[in-house]
């Protein structure tokens, strides 16, 4: 790669680039034999299921570790000459190596919140499959609790798509739960909230606020706001919504643990606030952080970011990676912006309602044209199709014919990107990080009520991306669904819906493409697949053991497959238990 391009022109961001390839160099010099073969590797992982994710002709049998990174690979007939009085060996059997998952777009921050809140998801996240049972759920959650007359109750994770009665609870339903307590529920998009009486006037939503830019407040016959508001104007109440984080600290650990669970070693935060980074340095400063984790800050202003976030660089394990833009809604909440309308309007709307965007055109210009010439990448929320055209007519009048610029910005989601949108993505070196989890969850709703048959089998349109020799990437998108990859891979390479149905059979992936999206591309489009994305000497010991070779069995088995083992820069951070391992 040419050094002086790999992350545009700005001078800086070159002298960086070369600087760490530089250390790399000199990291490699150090890991020879001659500096280390006297102690030995730190660990040395044997067996037959190693999967590199490198095209080799002969896989390694062994991989050693020593400090943060692999210093060696071979045959497990040469592991003695690597081997130290206080080497550890791990001796894989069945099960498989391979490098560590990397979260191409998800909020840890707030899979750390969310975990302190009422689950209301349904199936197989939660139990909630109606209303009542939802109004059951936050009963229970409130008795648990010793709550202050005005103490905030918050729910998380209901999707009206899958409620017996297929719509949003509303404030009426939650006053029948309480009136005293203001009571405030996240939509599963995490585009739209629920609230009760109580919560809508501490918050200052009544029938005399107008809608805001960007957003939508529901309302009753005679004006007063019904509980359920849409984009921003759930605004007003995210702050009270969030008041439940009482320690904010242990919410960090607690969500770097649940996705070492799940294999992955860096984690990403695509819409942090000032307040998320600052908590997120905190975090790091105090040696919390045992993955990498990388912040996106959700900005609406053409701005320089402050100095002391550093972009772009790692400060004990976390980074500041660039800016995130929110540019449309949610495909399942049906505030996505199509260029053609809803198979079914929401309730009350015209035939020809297409949702909206998030943010005029000309301001996404500037945003984008910003960013791009100050060298920062750009994660762009763009579900609906309207808005992807958005986004690529701003990037093409961005570089204004500087094609050759490395700048790797993503279209977050991408749900509803059309072929001749990916071509002109792939002309542009832009990214789609597709939510394919959703063929999964949401693929019936889509199929028969969001984009009708046709659109919805191009949803998460992975294969035409392969076509077209793209990179590109898959995502949870955590807390909206969990970060499990296992699961995420098998979505996409099997694109079936919750009722079986295949939904878009030609999209399909093999596994190793798959894999090749959470790991390899992954690290591109973080540009760090020079320390990240596969094993190979020099890099990072971030790997992941899984109970069997996922490469060696069908795809619709694949979440039988479970994460056994997680290491993070050389160091474990994960073990599945002997319970879990013996109800599996």
């Amino acid at each position: 790669m040419n050094v002086i391009n790999y992350l545009g022109t700005n001078p800086l961001n070159s002298l960086k680039r070369a600087t760490g390839l530089a250390l790399v160099a000199f990291q490699l010099a150090l890991a020879s034999p001659f500096s280390w073969a006297a102690k030995g590797a730190d660990t040395i992982f044997t067996g037959e299921h190693i999967i590199t994710m490198e095209a080799q002709e002969n896989a390694p049998t062994a991989v050693a570790v020593r400090g943060e990174r692999i210093v060696w690979m071979g045959s497990r007939d040469d592991v003695d000459a690597h081997t130290g009085p206080e080497t550890k060996v791990v001796e894989l059997g069945e099960r498989a190596l391979l490098p560590g998952f990397i979260d191409a777009h998800g909020h840890i921050a707030s899979v750390g919140i969310t975990l302190q809140m009422a689950n209301l998801a349904s199936p197989p996240v939660g139990g909630v499959t109606n209303i009542a049972e939802l109004q059951d759920e936050l009963r229970a959650h409130m008795a648990k609790q010793t709550l202050a007359a005005d103490s905030w109750v918050v729910g998380r994770g209901y999707d009206d798509s899958l409620l017996k009665e297929q719509r949003h609870p509303t404030r009426s339903d939650l006053d029948a739960v309480s009136t005293e307590h203001p009571i405030a529920l996240v939509h599963v998009s995490g585009h739209l909230a629920a609230a009760n009486s109580k919560a809508l006037q501490i918050a200052g939503i009544n029938a005399d606020t107008p809608d805001p830019d960007g957003g939508i407040i529901r309302r009753l016959a005679n004006g007063e706001p019904n509980g359920v508001l849409e984009e921003s104007a759930t605004y007003p109440l995210r702050s009270y919504m969030y008041s439940v984080n009482t320690d904010p600290m242990a919410s960090v650990s607690a969500a770097l643990a649940e996705y070492a669970s799940y294999g992955i070693t860096t984690a990403q935060d695509g819409a942090a606030s000032a307040e998320v980074v600052s908590l997120l340095q905190a975090a790091a400063a105090a040696d919390m952080l045992n993955l990498d984790v990388v912040a996106f800050p959700l900005t609406r202003k053409a701005e320089p970011l402050p100095e002391a976030w550093a972009v772009g660089e790692y400060n004990k394990r976390f980074k500041v990676g660039g800016v995130k833009l929110m540019l449309d809604g949610s495909p399942q909440g049906k505030t996505a912006f199509l260029s053609k309308p809803y198979a079914v309007p929401p309730k009350g709307l015209d035939a020809d309602y297409r949702g909206y965007p998030s943010l005029p055109m000309p301001q996404v210009q500037s945003l984008v044209s910003y960013y791009l010439n100050a060298g920062i990448p750009i994660l762009a929320h763009a579900n609906g199709d309207a808005a992807g055209d958005m986004l690529i007519q701003a990037v093409t009048k961005g570089l204004a014919g500087n094609t050759a610029l490395d700048h790797r910005t993503v279209m977050i989601h991408a749900q509803a990107a059309r072929k001749d949108q990916l071509d002109e993505m792939a002309a542009l070196n832009m990214i789609p990080s597709f939510f394919s989890a959703h063929v999964f969850y949401w693929g019936d709703w889509h199929r028969d009520s969001v984009f009708g048959a046709e659109r919805a089998a191009n949803i998460s349109a992975t294969r035409s991306a392969v076509r077209r020799n793209m990179h590109f990437t898959l995502h949870n998108d955590a807390p909206v669904v969990p970060p499990n990859v296992m699961r995420l891979l098998w979505a996409t390479t099997n694109r079936l819906t919750r009722s079986g149905q295949v939904l878009g059979a030609d999209q399909r992936l093999t596994t190793y493409e798959a894999l090749r999206a959470v790991t390899v591309d992954a690290a591109y489009q973080a540009f760090e697949e020079k320390d990240k994305g596969t094993l190979a000497l020099g890099k990072l010991a971030d790997l992941v053991i899984l109970s069997k070779n996922p490469l060696l069995m069908p795809s619709t088995e694949l979440q039988s497959v479970t994460v056994e083992q997680t290491w993070s820069h050389g160091r474990q951070v994960y073990e599945r238990s002997v319970e879990a391992t013996a109800s599996n």
